[in-house]
């Protein structure tokens, strides 16, 4: 059991006999794990239909004493909050734009016993929202206004199954909205378990043509690598990049 598992059952059994003997006064790591959680949850921002972009850089602020404390825990605190902060946004279904950063700083104006949580994530034309299928194991982008699926060698993307037309199926994607079409194949195409043979596309649809499926999802992209702070005195904890 981790440090802060206990978190979502509830914040009085958070913090571990050890946590408990170790700071007797100040701020609480449970504290700190509850600051972050409500800060993503204030600071989240719908920007496209069913997503919503969480703020990726989470800066900790605390009082000298108290921030000595926590320093004192090593890497084993800021591993914790980071798996609780990927865990909360799951939950909520969140996406980050780019890795996400959790530091712990002090900062002398800060009172004992208190926690300060500043954030922000990439600008706006940092990030951008892209199309995507997902196909026998690869990723596709949608780079295209039409994606002509199917096993023919001059289909956009190629699939190795008999059951399927050479140009079986096409999506159809304007930047925020998707529409499938099935191209008058021999055996017909479903969408969601249903036949079909015109239809919006909506987020983490799945298209069926013969045995293959075609899962067509929406995810943040940065358009350029987030810049990580570098200070000295502030410990860094940088998660997988997530696709939302």
């Amino acid at each position: 059991m981790g440090l802060l598992d206990s978190f979502e059952k509830g914040l009085e059994r958070a913090v571990n006999g050890a946590f408990a003997k170790t700071f007797r006064s100040g701020i609480q790591p449970v504290e700190i794990a509850s600051a972050l959680r409500r800060e993503i949850d204030v600071k989240s921002a719908v920007v496209s239909r069913d997503r919503i972009l969480a703020p990726n850089t989470l800066r900790v602020l605390l009082s000298p004493a108290d921030e000595a404390n926590m320093a004192s825990l090593g890497s084993a605190l800021t591993t914790e909050l980071d798996q609780l902060v990927r865990k909360h946004a799951k939950k909520q279904g969140y996406a980050f734009a780019g890795p996400v950063s959790i530091s712990i700083t002090a900062d002398p104006n800060v009172p004992t016993g208190t926690v300060r949580v500043e954030s922000s994530t990439a600008k706006g034309e940092d990030v951008r929202w892209i199309g995507v299928v997902d196909v026998e194991g690869k990723r596709h982008p949608l780079t295209k206004a039409r994606t002509v699926i199917g096993r023919g060698s001059d289909a956009d993307i190629t699939i190795s199954d008999a059951n399927t037309s050479r140009k079986h199926v096409e999506i159809v994607w304007d930047g925020k909205h998707a529409m499938a079409r099935d191209l008058g194949s021999t055996n017909g195409s479903k969408l969601n378990g249903a036949a079909f043979t015109s239809s919006p596309l909506e987020p983490d649809s799945v298209i069926t043509i013969g045995r293959t499926k075609i899962a067509f999802r929406i995810v943040a992209q940065a358009t350029r690598p987030a810049r990580r702070p570098v200070d000295d005195s502030t410990r860094i904890f940088d998660a997988q990049e997530y696709d939302r």
